[in-house]
């Protein structure tokens, strides 16, 4: 690689680094304040608001990595530009395309990342989110297990406990199911424990008594134990696992998509295939977005007041670029046959980079025509 690549390459990936970073912190607090309230909310600790929070930013990564990409880009050209750097290297003779080389480099750097990102780390990382998701609605104790007030976990059943120690042990508890329509029944135990069963969480009481009442007779039996255990799994909806979504769903999965898997998530063959292929496609926005801001500004003449239109432009090919991929989506969504749709805003951007670098250096090549006349 060549000093003056080396050169812009090394400025572009610091700077993108800065942006990324900057980025992220923004889209994962924004997320995390309700994700804290959620969690903490329910009782869970803080350790287990970390593990979700780590759990999200690969995706806010994935969002942010095409913006992080143009607005490098646009920095260090622009800074290039008022140090008069940029300038020094087209008097040389170095073409629009030449001078893009080092930006090529860096699009595939980012679309090499975003690439990883999309079919590794995203569906892992949402795989796990689910089951722990899972593991957490299925925690009685977050549900509704507080000490000092009544409960109602379900219809008909009143919980009262009036001390939850720190080893989780519970003390004191009164419970009153009065669900069937025969006979009503109380338990009250000293000390009682929550554990998890292989059909849900179960309720073991310690040195109690149960008091049977039944409503035909108002006859009342009372029995004394030393254990007993009550389950709780009818109280607390489970319902197994939940169907996997897309984002959970391996990318060879989603390219070879099977009637199961389609009944599963409940989505048709065409969001399959869109969203496989998108994953392949999609990464190499990145590219476009640096190319765009790369060649954009080129356009632009030394000014001590910037490149301010010509960034204003690029902004804008941007919007444009996510318009087309907006409606590209929207149209591969629903016909099978159009998935190649998903590549339609990546070649676009390209095109249009490959393009403006054209019509960068055109104008020098008229200069040069006219010099060889005269």
């Amino acid at each position: 690689m060549a000093r003056t690549d080396r050169y812009m390459l090394s400025l572009l990936v610091a700077l993108f680094g800065f942006f990324s970073l900057v980025l992220v912190l923004v889209y994962w607090i924004n997320r995390a304040v309700g994700l804290f309230d959620q969690l903490i909310g329910d009782g869970q600790s803080a350790l287990v608001f970390l593990e979700f929070s780590l759990l999200t930013l690969p995706n806010v990564i994935r969002l942010v990595l095409p913006i992080s990409a143009f607005a490098a880009t646009v920095y260090v050209v622009n800074r290039l530009t008022q140090d008069s750097e940029l300038v020094v290297l087209q008097a040389t003779g170095f073409s629009a395309f030449r001078l893009a080389r080092p930006v090529l480099y860096f699009g595939l750097i980012v679309a090499l990342m975003m690439v990883i990102l999309m079919n590794v780390l995203v569906p892992a990382s949402r795989a796990t989110l689910a089951v722990r998701s899972a593991e957490i609605a299925e925690n009685a104790t977050a549900r509704f297990l507080n000490d000092g007030r009544f409960m109602h976990p379900g219809d008909g059943v009143t919980l009262y406990i009036r001390e939850i120690a720190a080893n989780g042990e519970l003390r004191d508890l009164f419970l009153a199911d009065d669900r069937s329509p025969r006979e009503r029944t109380t338990y009250t135990a000293r000390r009682a424990l929550l554990v998890r069963g292989d059909t849900g969480p179960k309720l073991v009481m310690l040195d109690g008594m149960a008091q049977i009442l039944r409503r035909e007779d108002q006859r009342l039996a009372i029995t004394r134990f030393d254990d007993f255990t009550y389950d709780l799994a009818g109280l607390i909806t489970t319902g197994g696992p939940d169907a996997r979504t897309l984002d959970e769903l391996a990318t060879m999965e989603l390219l070879a998509p099977t009637a199961a898997l389609m009944a599963e998530t409940g989505q048709s063959r065409a969001t399959f295939l869109f969203e496989g292929h998108s994953r392949i496609g999609q990464p190499f926005l990145g590219l476009a977005a640096a190319l765009i801001g790369f060649a954009a500004l080129l356009l632009g003449a030394f000014s001590r007041f910037g490149l301010w239109r010509q960034i204003l432009f690029a902004v804008l090919l941007l919007i444009l670029l996510q318009l087309v991929n907006t409606a590209a989506s929207s149209a591969g969504l629903q016909d099978d046959r159009l998935w190649p749709l998903a590549y339609l805003a990546p070649v676009t951007g390209c095109g249009l980079a490959a393009g403006l670098l054209w019509l960068a250096q055109r104008p020098r090549h008229r200069r040069r025509g006219a010099a060889v006349a005269a």
